[in-house]
């Protein structure tokens, strides 16, 4: 299970994206795809076109850190969210994503939400 603060937002990037990128163009994809500061610390998530590799870039206080995995069988599944460029899920998400599980099957039980 992943442990980060609730201060950091996980955003997936919903276009995939080119496995060969590394910080910089990745960091680039962040600010230009996403409109998002690559250095706020928040975790961006991109996924390759066949969905079988997964990058994870953010900011560790003096520089980026890249996490990098490739499936030897079958693929991350993304959420939906037709029209828009990402989506912000929470930590538990991504560890359901880097699990295999599928976000559109997940039961959900209802929870407290602060409006904002």
């Amino acid at each position: 299970m992943l442990s980060l603060p609730p201060s950091v937002r996980v955003l997936l990037c919903l276009a995939p994206a080119d496995m060969r990128r590394g910080f910089d163009a990745l960091a680039r994809m962040a600010a230009d795809v996403l409109a998002e500061d690559p250095l706020s610390g928040h975790l961006f998530v991109f996924r390759s076109r066949r969905g079988d590799r997964l990058k994870i870039l953010y900011w560790d206080r003096d520089g980026y850190a890249l996490f990098y995995k490739r499936l030897e069988k079958g693929t991350f599944a993304f959420p939906e969210a037709p029209g828009a460029a990402s989506l912000s899920v929470s930590a538990s998400d991504l560890a359901l994503i880097l699990g295999g599980i599928d976000l559109a099957r997940v039961v959900r039980r209802k929870r407290y939400e602060k409006s904002a």
